[in-house]
């Protein structure tokens, strides 16, 4: 068992100890580091690159069971060279005649002769991602062995960005190192103001110098209020009491997102309410969106009053404006906006989102951060296509970080083919829309795994195939005689996804926490939430009830769709998860625990799926019974209600024991645990009192009623 929490102590592991399989050691065409090599920097190495080479000090000592020594040297040059057990590390300036043709940020050359390998970075983050590849390749090789020959690799994205998985808008040293490791190069903060946040103080200079220290650049995420339309008299000196003010006291923040919903202003445009949204008097109906979920024609005036407040105090600010809340909205107004931005503001569109899919006979609605549609959307082409004419910088949310909305208290999603075709759809957007950044992750955080390293994988020039790298993955963390049945494990799992329809419904109720979802008859209730989380409770809705919307088909008409298509998918998943059992039968000691750590994710995914079945077919028997005017057919409604909700009870009395082992089952950083095991007593218990309480109630009530 796990306390709540101790899924810290795993992330803060940035070396796994014990990588190195003893039998394994250097082929023809291979060298072998042993206890006489050392690691070289030139003395005049910068903070990074100096961190850079303790790293691989430790990850050497740490997962592959050899100390090697630290040596600074006046002559680097002469080190790369002609010298003998060594592993340089350098960048292009010091090593000019080993850089070969790097000519872009981040990117390296790894040169390795016999008794030498040398890791010459573009820059001192290049030469870390050079460094990080000799884990990456050595972990799969599952010794310190290089294969003999020269490679060089440039990084395809950037930024690639990401929020803290470790907690909300928290970055301990060594998040921030798994993160690089990833190859991540830029972390995302919630900012209300001057070093505060939404759980509170943070010292953003300190954070920049610790991301710095790993590569890494920091963005605002913008909470600030924006209360002064930029035509007001006042509007210059609002806004750098406001931006201003941030990035004065922090200018060496990298950038600052923009998103409707989280910084509306003031908007004019007749199409809005011209109010915030909380400012709108609760006792009038609202018949237009605020001017967050709307395109609005004064944006672009926004823009600009906030692009020359922020520059005046750090000018290479990246300024990303994300058209995330608006594309439901008609295509004509989304890119008349598009076209008026200021030519230095970044656009970032939402990779899958506002897309109408057919399943059956119902028209779905594609909403916000699902794998199951690989996209790209036609939201997202439409924007892209301007971006690509007026020669906009583009970025995307892609989620690639390894999570989405699917299953919200889960670390990752392991499906791995669906991620792969992910990836290849943004490497052609790139292609054809030169998308240059990605988003990666939203409050739900990135987490390592199997996945992000396919992410790498993909995001790099010169990798290995996405096949070889699988087959590679499932052997390391395996084993050679498991590998076969982990293959087909996630090859299920991959096909489980692709059966998940994704609603609102669904994402803010028992796709959101999974098992803890409550099943209310009447009475309504609230889940239980922590006092110090950013959101807690406020994103779940627990009595539910299909959302409907005009670019979608009626809930009734979808429900039983959505069943079906739900069965095919837990059918998958428990195909998948039985493989994987059987694969941990033959997967040697040392690997078990993390493997029978992922048989519990795609088991409590699995009791996720059950409970969103359950959940649907309970609002339908409990609107045939409120509908039923015989009491005698009301009754036996009732007896198919009760059933449900006792294999409901023993769904989450199963899914106890998996958050019991794995702390990090049930928690999402900005909702903090919500599917812990005191969650799913506290589901169990709710259901139960609807059983003993209001179920007798209603037999009562149905007693005074004659029957036909």
């Amino acid at each position: 068992m796990e306390r709540k929490y101790e899924f810290r102590r795993r992330l803060e592991e940035v070396h796994k100890p014990n990588r190195r399989e003893p039998s394994i050691h250097a082929a023809s065409g291979e060298l072998e580091v042993t206890e006489d090599w050392s690691i070289v920097v030139a003395d005049t190495a910068g903070p990074q690159l100096i961190h850079t080479a303790k790293d691989l000090q430790d990850y050497l000592l740490v997962s592959m069971n050899i100390s090697v020594r630290l040596i600074f040297t006046k002559n680097v040059q002469e080190s790369a060279s002609s010298g003998t057990r060594v592993i340089v590390l350098a960048t292009k300036e010091q090593l000019p005649t080993q850089a070969g043709a790097l000519a872009k940020a981040r990117s390296y050359r790894v040169v390795a002769e016999a008794e030498r390998i040398v890791v010459c970075g573009y820059d001192e983050r290049g030469a870390a991602q050079g460094s990080y590849y000799l884990e990456d390749e050595m972990n799969l090789r599952e010794a310190p062995v290089w294969k003999l020959g020269e490679v060089e690799r440039e990084p395809l994205f950037s930024p690639r960005m990401a929020h803290s998985g470790w907690g909300l808008d928290r970055y301990p040293d060594a998040h921030l190192n798994a993160m690089a490791h990833a190859g991540l190069d830029a972390v995302m903060v919630f900012v209300k103001d001057v070093d505060d946040t939404p759980e509170g103080y943070q010292d953003f200079n300190y954070l920049v110098d610790r991301a710095a220290l790993y590569g890494l650049d920091v963005y605002v995420y913008s909470y600030l209020t924006s209360r002064v339309h930029p035509d007001d008299p006042d509007a210059r000196a609002y806004y750098e009491s406001t931006y201003g003010r941030v990035f004065q006291a922090c200018p060496r923040f990298k950038g600052v997102i923009l998103v409707g919903e989280s910084c509306e202003f003031p908007s004019k445009d007749p199409n809005t309410t011209g109010k915030l949204r909380l400012e709108w008097p609760k006792d009038q109906p609202q018949t237009k969106p605020s001017p967050g979920w709307w395109p609005c024609v004064d944006f672009p005036q926004w823009l600009t009053i906030l692009s020359d407040t922020i520059r005046t105090h750090s000018p290479e600010a990246d300024i990303v404006f994300w058209t995330y809340n608006w594309g439901y909205t008609p295509k004509e107004d989304r890119l008349k906006l598009v076209r008026a931005i200021p030519d230095d503001i970044t656009l970032l569109v939402t990779f899958e989102m506002f897309e109408q899919i057919k399943n059956e006979d119902v028209t779905h609605v594609c909403v916000d951060y699902t794998l199951s549609n690989v996209g790209p959307g036609e939201y997202f082409r439409s924007e892209a296509e301007v971006a690509r004419e007026r020669g906009l910088r583009l970025y995307t949310m892609s989620n690639t970080g390894g999570m989405s909305w699917d299953v919200g208290v889960v670390p990752y999603e392991p499906f791995p083919e669906q991620w792969n075709s992910r990836h290849e759809a943004l490497l052609k957007c790139r292609e054809d829309w030169g998308l240059s950044g990605l988003m990666e992750s939203h409050h739900y955080g990135w987490w390592p795994s199997f996945v992000s390293e396919l992410a790498k994988r993909a995001y790099w020039s010169g990798s290995r195939s996405y096949e070889e790298t699988l087959n590679l993955l499932a052997k390391r963390d395996f084993g050679e005689a498991a590998t076969p049945l982990v293959l087909e494990a996630w090859q299920e799992w991959s096909e489980a996804i692709r059966h998940y329809i994704p609603t609102n419904e669904d994402q803010y109720g028992p796709f959101r926490v999974g098992p803890s979802y409550p099943l209310i008859f009447r009475k309504h209730v609230q889940m239980p939430a922590a006092k110090h989380a950013m959101f807690g409770n406020e994103i779940v809705v627990t009595n539910y009830e299909p959302l409907e919307d005009p670019r979608q088909s009626l809930g009734a008409s979808r429900i039983d769709v959505e069943i079906r298509s739900l069965e095919r998918m837990l059918e998958r998943m428990n195909i998948g998860n039985e493989r994987l059992e059987k694969a941990l039968k033959v997967t040697t000691e040392r690997k078990r625990t993390d493997g029978e750590r992922m048989l519990g994710l795609g088991r409590f995914i699995a009791h996720s799926v059950r409970t969103t079945i359950h959940v649907k077919e309970w609002w339908k028997l409990k609107r045939q019974f409120l509908n039923e005017r015989d009491p005698g057919e009301a009754a036996l409604v009732l007896d198919l209600l009760e059933e449900l909700a006792g294999r409901e009870i023993a769904n989450a009395e199963a899914t106890i024991p998996l958050v019991e082992a794995d702390s990090r089952l049930g928690w999402e950083p900005s909702m903090d645990y919500m599917t812990d095991a005191d969650h799913l007593r506290w589901k169990i218990n709710q259901v139960r009192s609807v059983l003993d309480v209001e179920f007798p109630q209603s037999r009562k009530s149905l007693a005074l009623t004659d029957s036909k």
